[in-house]
């Protein structure tokens, strides 16, 4: 399962309607709901902003809208495309300025799965995807002699959002794989002869 990392978007004009995808990063079916009402304010001039999330660490939480569209056009076509991506913690929004030609509920289909897909594979290629994995915080603090080796033995694990304090000791806290941490705090008592406790 991935999650997206940053924001992106994809614009296309489809017999003279604008549609522009965005895809955002989302952990709530609340934030979900902020950004529906960010998007619908920011284009306040557009004539629908269409939507689909997905949300928690299984892609259990799931929802969509056509928001003015025919039933089934936009929010289903557009959910089944993130589904098909296998992603979670993110929202799709499909905002549509009407250029005057009608698109049929077929057309309409057509276009919302294309502004998704467009967007995705725009994601895609611009590795804005990784993968969701469990993670722990940690903190330790350490004296400056035992710096250096600790930090060549951190390079071993996956280790996110590190912070280093320097003041009379040094104090290291971050993110890691939750899976590494009792090996993490394992080398680090080792190598500090039990001194450092995560």
């Amino acid at each position: 399962m991935d999650v997206l990392s940053c924001e992106v978007s994809f614009e296309e004009i489809i017999k003279g309607s604008r549609f522009l995808s965005e895809l955002i990063p989302c952990t709530s079916q609340t934030q979900a709901r902020e950004i529906i009402k960010l998007q619908k304010a920011k284009y306040a001039d557009s004539t629908h902003v269409v939507h689909a999330f997905i949300v928690g660490n299984n892609a259990e939480i799931m929802g969509m809208s056509d928001d003015g569209e025919p039933s089934g056009t936009a929010g289903r076509p557009v959910l089944d495309v993130l589904k098909g991506r296998k992603c979670t913690n993110c929202i799709l929004t499909v905002t549509r300025w009407f250029g005057g030609t009608l698109l049929g509920t077929g057309g309409l289909v057509k276009a919302y799965s294309s502004g998704a897909k467009n967007v995705i594979l725009q994601a895609d290629s611009k590795k804005a995807f990784c993968e969701l994995v469990e993670k722990a915080t940690f903190s330790f603090t350490t004296d400056y002699n035992l710096y250096k080796l600790i930090k060549n033995h951190l390079e071993q694990f996956d280790i996110y959002n590190l912070k280093e304090d320097f003041a009379e000791e040094i104090t290291l806290s971050g993110e890691i794989r939750a899976s590494q941490f009792s090996k993490m705090s394992e080398i680090l008592l080792n190598i500090s002869n039990g001194k450092i406790k995560l």
